[in-house]
């Protein structure tokens, strides 16, 4: 009965063993073996009591990185991005405003009430490279050597273009004398003022324009009959009694007429005030059989304030903001994949 209450019986040889090499603490106290578990929870108190100040990724797997590392390389990572994302934009708001599109503000009211004072249009510089300018089309042209001294402008190479873009968006180059009216002849087309009840007509095709000239506007005071060169184009704005156009410039070179080189583009829209957005079509009138320069035929052909409605580019903002907002989808991709495949990032499911 003593051996029994001292030993607790007889131990195997082994488990007999491993308590001799665990031996017992000082004072009596339970072997090492058994002590383990108490001694890791004392460490995890001593932890949370010292608020957790271990090391960043130390109770991390083996090859894990910490969580916070990767959020503070988020945030530097965005930081060195950023100077990319500007530089990205400007690029592509001088491409899209030298190749694409480009917003203009209206400073007179010649073409009201098409487009009114402080109107601002957007136009395509693109259409004229997919179709031919046709009659009804309200462009944008320089009217540098028509209407205006200088020399007509040439277009130049897309490298010439782009450097231009670039000057002309900051305030810097010559932009010309830029200016918007309705397309009314196109070349060969007969133009005249007016038919026995006052209308303009093209190739002896009477024009209904009532549904876009100023309210209580005749089509024309002033007589004019007028074949258009070719490459050239006659127009006109739809304020006519304040309007400047081929009508007053009859004695300049190609009978007031302007260069089809120096077309801009068309206006197909405009953009504010939001109040003012709608998109600016082309007259029914316009799609009359019989207006072709085929049918042509002809007869023969005074002023009271015209307004020649010249344009101001809308300045850096819009284009800027075009490019803004192309850039930013391309940045965050680009981003996205160097994160994803880059150096540190993921490169596909884990080799066994």
């Amino acid at each position: 009965m003593v051996g029994s209450e001292t030993r607790s019986g007889a131990a195997p040889d082994g488990a007999d063993g491993q308590a001799e090499g665990g031996g017992q603490a000082e004072g009596g106290g339970p072997t090492a073996a058994n002590e383990q578990p108490g001694a890791a929870a004392g460490a995890a108190e001593a932890s949370a009591a010292d608020g957790g100040a271990s090391e960043p990724g130390a109770d991390s797997a083996p090859g894990q990185p910490s969580a916070e590392v990767p959020r503070k390389g988020k945030r530097r990572s965005f930081w060195r991005e950023l100077p990319i994302l500007i530089a990205v934009s400007l690029v592509l708001a001088v491409v899209i405003k030298t190749y694409f599109f480009q917003a203009f503000w209206i400073p007179s009211g010649s073409m009201e009430n098409t487009l009114e004072v402080n109107d601002r249009v957007l136009v395509n510089k693109l259409i004229y490279h997919i179709r031919g300018i046709d009659r009804g089309d309200i462009v944008v042209f320089n009217g540098d050597g028509s209407w205006d001294p200088g020399s007509v402008p040439t277009s130049g190479n897309i490298f010439e273009q782009f450097a231009s873009g670039f000057a002309s968006m900051f305030g810097f180059g010559h932009p010309g004398d830029i200016l918007i009216k309705r397309v009314i002849g196109l070349p060969g087309d007969r133009v005249a003022c007016c038919d026995a009840e006052g209308r303009v007509t093209v190739n002896g095709v009477p024009l209904n324009e009532q549904s876009y000239l100023y309210p209580g506007s005749a089509p024309s005071q002033i007589r004019f009959n007028v074949k258009v060169p070719a490459g050239r184009l006659w127009v006109m704005g739809d304020n006519r009694l304040y309007s400047d156009d081929s009508r007053l410039h009859q004695n300049d070179p190609g009978d007031g007429t302007i260069p089809e080189s120096a077309v801009i583009g068309r206006a197909f829209v405009i953009i504010w005030p939001p109040s003012r957005w709608r998109i600016l079509p082309i007259p029914a009138t316009f799609s009359q059989p019989g207006l072709s320069a085929l049918a042509a035929s002809a007869a023969s052909g005074g002023l009271s304030g015209p307004l020649p409605a010249r344009l101001e580019a809308g300045g850096p903002a819009w284009p800027l903001a075009f490019g803004f907002i192309a850039a930013t989808p391309l940045t965050w991709a680009q981003r996205r994949i160097r994160m994803r495949f880059g150096p540190g990032g993921r490169r596909g499911p884990p080799s066994d």
